[in-house]
């Protein structure tokens, strides 16, 4: 019986090379793999899925008011299971169509993401897979203090900062996977100058 996935972990945890590997796995045993990402993620080339130790291969993108569920029907019905990178950028919407292929056609999905943003607050995409999904596991990275990263803090100027869009692209230079704990006391010491 096939299941909805949702792997996610904090900016650094290996998402994008598990999603790879996951990839490379399923093909290795002869089964056709839709890679898919949604637009918004355009870090590395529009139609690229790259990992941070090297890993990368070319991916379908899915824009905003893509229906995900009418193009597999129509362009990819012969696939067997679908994985998709950075999935806290879908609609709600369509982690829906995603759920559809799974019930519909009995073909696995594994959605790796961020579950929550810069402050904590749930992807829209991530909230959805949390409420839909069959299987939730978190892909796990450590703080600098050595605790478990929750928290995907977003640094501009050597400052943690809680203010901006929920959306701002970037990697290491942008971003440190932080526990709550060492998140909270940078702010506060952001706040006190």
């Amino acid at each position: 019986m096939a299941k909805l996935y949702f792997k996610y972990g904090a900016m650094g945890s290996s998402k994008s090379a598990q999603a790879l590997i996951t990839k490379f796995n399923y093909e290795e045993r002869g089964m056709k793999v839709w890679l898919v990402k949604p637009s918004t993620d355009t870090r590395d080339g529009f139609d690229m899925i790259r990992s941070r130790i090297g890993l990368e291969d070319k991916a379908d993108v899915i824009l905003p008011d893509t229906d995900i569920y009418s193009l597999f029907k129509e362009k990819h019905p012969d696939v067997e299971v679908i994985i998709s990178d950075e999935s806290q950028f879908f609609t709600p919407g369509q982690i829906d169509q995603l759920r559809d292929i799974v019930d519909d056609f009995n073909i696995p999905v594994l959605c790796f993401g961020l579950r929550t943003d810069f402050r904590t607050e749930a992807f829209p995409g991530s909230l959805r897979l949390l409420e839909l999904a069959d299987s939730i596991t978190e892909i796990k990275t450590i703080c600098s203090c050595g605790r478990k990263a929750t928290v995907n803090a977003r640094v501009i100027g050597g400052k943690v900062v809680v203010d901006g869009p929920q959306v701002y692209l970037g990697g290491n230079d942008s971003y440190v996977a932080m526990c709550h704990r060492c998140w909270k006391k940078c702010i506060s010491e952001n706040a006190r100058g």
